[in-house]
């Protein structure tokens, strides 16, 4: 015979919880160690390209970059967004 008992109940939401919790947070660490190690490889990369660029191609290119993103989200959503260069 089965008794329900709503104490075991909680206590096995709370391990599911926790349990959750912790895989999530273990793997949002292997997501930052794994950024940090990509950083470290590609910065030598990075700083010979910045002392090659003699044209500023890659300045304009991440100005360009960030003046997309800090533009309205209507305006992504325009019909002539395609053709913002033309004004």
């Amino acid at each position: 015979m089965f008794i329900f008992n709503p104490e075991a109940t909680q206590m096995q939401t709370l391990v599911s919880q926790l349990t959750t919790t912790f895989i999530d947070d273990a793997i949002e660490l292997v997501k930052g160690f794994g950024k940090v190690i990509v950083h470290i490889a590609t910065a030598p990369i990075e700083r010979m390209a910045n002392a090659c660029d003699v044209g500023g191609v890659l300045a304009r290119r991440r100005l360009r970059a960030a003046m997309k993103a800090q533009r309205p989200k209507a305006w992504k959503l325009s019909p002539f967004a395609s053709l913002h260069h033309l004004t």
